[in-house]
Order: C-alpha cells, then structure tokens, then sequence
C-alpha cells in the first residue's frame, strides 16, 4: 500500500502540493488526476522518491521513503510519461540490464520473457529500440516497470502514443495488476480513468479537491444523483408528482421537445434508486415516459467543476 501523509512541497515561496493526504491499498487502482500546474507530477515524484518534500511522508508499503530510500523504491515500478529507454539497446539486452540494475531476484529468463508476454512485446525482443514505433517503446517501459513484481506499481500517463487495440490491451493489464499489487495510474483521457480506475483522487492548486470511489465521485460533487426523465403530460403535475417522491431533492424542467414532450432532470440522495417511485408517479398522473437514464454528469465535467474553484470540497463535511 501507499501512505501519503500531510505531504507539503515548497519551490521558494511559491507552495506547489499543499498538505495533502491519501491511502491507496493493495488490489486498488487509483486514478490521480489534475491540470496542468496542479502539483500533480510533483506528487507522483516525491511519491516515488525522485523528489523530497518540505515535509509531510510518504510510506511505500510499510517503508518510509525519505528514512530508507533505497529499500523503499525497490518496491515501486514506475513508468514515466518519456520512458527512461537506452534507444541503441534492444528490447531483451535493455530489460536484462535492467533487471541486474534493480538487483532482480527472480530467475532472469523466465521473469524477463514472462514480463515481455504480458505488455506483448515478446516479438520485438530482438528489436533495436530506436527502431521501434512509440507505442511499443511505452510498452518497453511498462516491461521495466514490472521488473521485480514491485508491490506498487505507478504509472504516468502509459498509454500515449498507442494505437486503439494496443490501449485496450494496456487498460486489461493495468486492472489485472490491481488484483496484486497497489496501482496509481495518471492519465489525461479522463473515460480511461473511468474505465480503468477503482478510486480517483483529483488534485487542484496543490490541495485534494475530490477523493472518492469511480462511481460515487458524481454524487460527490453534485451532492446527490440524478436522473434524466422525458415524459408527456403537464408539467405542473409532473413537477408536483416527482417533488412528492421521498428522496427526491430537487425537481426541474430542462426544456420542451418538438413532439411536445418535455425533459427533466431529478437528483436525488444517494444510494436511493428512485426509477419505480418515478414510473408509478407517472402512471398515477397519467404521463408518458418516453425515456429515463442516469442525468450524473460526465467525468470531463466533474474535472472542469472540481478544478475551476467553483466547488469547495469542504462543504461534504459541514
């Protein structure tokens, strides 16, 4: 596990991570994300140990990195956004040097072609890496950054420059590796992080702006769920119907279609699932549903919400 604590990092007086803290357990992907300025990649390099904080700690599994550096980063395999490659290698001499680098003790063959299947760069084993194409040096990378089975495994933005297939490979090897090992994944492509993560901790200014589970970070933000309804009928008594509903908070027509219908967008409190109270209203006031579906916004927009200063994460514990 990853154990970030009170975690502050200062550039003269200019304070890019702001006393931050999080957890991040064996078998969890954690998606960490932020703008450009964020203090986002000053974090992931004092996690990893290639910068020092002003004060605060960071434990990797069960090892403070600032106390014992060199035993605490060999449980860490990290994948940068430029891939730390010696281009005039080929791919097995590259990863071999590695493994002696990093003072591997598995068995050398065996672990080295085990690493090459599992990132599917077995057949460019023999390859020059200058010559190779920048997906398949990513995936050079990612192969050093398996090397050892580090119990953590942290990856910045690795899946730049694949093409389609060789993301959704990539995407299905970074959630089997969170059935093992403790995975902090970076990435830009907000659906990916969606995709592929269990938990995702948004960093804004240098302070945590958000931190919650994939599928709860909406109803995190928005202060509930919410639910798109297109229905016929008045609007008055649709309005009315919906707002009797017990775990509806707020009711509100969004706009008119041509056909005469009207949409709605309902929230709701969380952990509620109110689509038969809304059915059953309908029904009782005779409108028509002609659609119904999840209202929550998109990640993209809870990103732009979380990082614009227009949301105070504060307010979830008032």
């Amino acid at each position: 596990m990853v154990e970030v604590k009170n975690l502050t990092k200062f550039y003269g007086s200019i304070k890019a991570v702001d006393d931050i803290s999080f957890t991040v357990e064996t078998g969890e992907v954690l998606g960490f994300l932020g703008p450009n300025g964020a203090g986002k990649s000053t974090t992931m390099n004092m996690i990893t140990g290639y910068l020092s904080s002003t004060s605060g700690t960071v434990t990797i599994d069960g090892c403070e990195i600032l106390d014992d550096p060199i035993h605490a980063k060999s449980k860490i395999g990290y994948l940068p956004e430029i891939p730390p490659l010696y281009i005039d290698m080929t791919v097995k001499k590259y990863l071999e040097f590695m493994f002696d680098l990093k003072k591997v003790k598995l068995p050398k063959k065996e672990h080295i072609d085990e690493v090459m299947r599992l990132t599917k760069i077995t057949e460019q084993a023999d390859r020059i890496i200058k010559h190779l194409s920048k997906g398949y040096r990513q995936r050079v990378g990612l192969a050093q950054a398996l090397l050892g089975n580090p119990p953590v495994i942290i990856l910045d933005e690795p899946t730049v420059g694949l093409d389609p297939k060789q993301i959704i490979e990539i995407r299905k090897l970074i959630r089997n590796l969170g059935k093992k090992h403790t995975v902090i994944f970076s990435s830009h492509v907000l659906s990916e992080v969606s995709e592929v993560c269990d938990r995702i901790v948004v960093i804004s200014k240098g302070k945590i702006v958000a931190d919650a589970k994939t599928d709860e970070l909406s109803a995190q933000v928005s202060g509930g769920e919410k639910l798109s309804l297109v229905a016929e009928g008045s609007t008055a008594d649709i309005t009315e119907a919906i707002k009797k509903i017990p775990a509806v908070k707020h009711v509100a027509k969004t706009g008119s279609n041509v056909d005469g219908s009207g949409r709605y967008m309902i929230e709701y409190e969380t952990a509620s699932d109110i689509r038969r109270d809304v059915y059953n209203a309908m029904v009782r006031i005779g409108a028509v549903i002609l659609d119904m579906q999840s209202g929550n916004e998109t990640l993209e927009d809870m990103f732009l919400k979380l990082t614009s200063g227009k949301y105070d994460s504060r307010k979830e514990d008032m």
